[in-house]
């Protein structure tokens, strides 16, 4: 029995050393070999597959064509307060203002022909102030609007009727 474990000592032994005989410091041999080229892609019918190209959008234009048929801002009756239904209006010249830096409008206050000519003139100013001071909440620099006033002198429509009247009272939003 003594043997027997001596021998397996000595066969570990040899084991051991025989695992010990690989140098740890030596770089791991690399093997060079040629690369075989990359497959090329497939074709698609033998027509080139053509580039998407990218179309290039003019902001200020579409802008300027969603502004054109909203000039006009009305009024009721000896009021400058800014109806909520021409809201649109004014929010799409704030948007058109900060798209085109360039654009500065003049914004014209005009009254029917009920009342004399100073009240008309103070009325027609307070009426472009409104929507002058309406574009300024939306971001639009007081430098670029210029409210003035007509009063009753260039009126829309002729008449003296409740009709007439309507079309009378009114902010016209012009460029500058």
């Amino acid at each position: 029995m003594k043997m027997h474990k001596l021998a397996l000592s000595a066969l570990a032994a040899a084991a051991l050393v025989g695992c010990s005989s690989t140098k740890l410091d030596e770089p791991a041999p690399v093997e060079n070999r040629p690369v075989a080229p990359a497959p090329a892609p497939a074709q698609t019918g033998g027509a080139p597959v053509a580039e998407s190209k990218v179309q290039t959008v003019d902001l200020a234009a579409e802008a300027a064509r969603a502004v054109s048929d909203k000039r006009i801002v009305f009024f009721d009756f000896d009021s400058y307060v800014v109806k909520s239904d021409f809201q649109n209006v004014i929010d799409a010249h704030a948007k058109r203002m900060s798209v085109d830096t360039k654009v500065a409008l003049r914004l014209e206050g005009h009254t029917d022909e009920r009342g004399g000519s100073e009240y008309n003139l103070a009325l027609g100013q307070k009426r472009s102030e409104a929507v002058a001071k309406s574009l300024s909440l939306l971001g639009v620099p007081a430098a670029r609007v210029e409210p003035v006033s007509f009063g009753k002198e260039r009126p829309a429509v002729q008449g003296s009727d409740e009709a007439a009247w309507a079309k009378n009272r009114r902010v016209e939003l012009k460029d500058k």
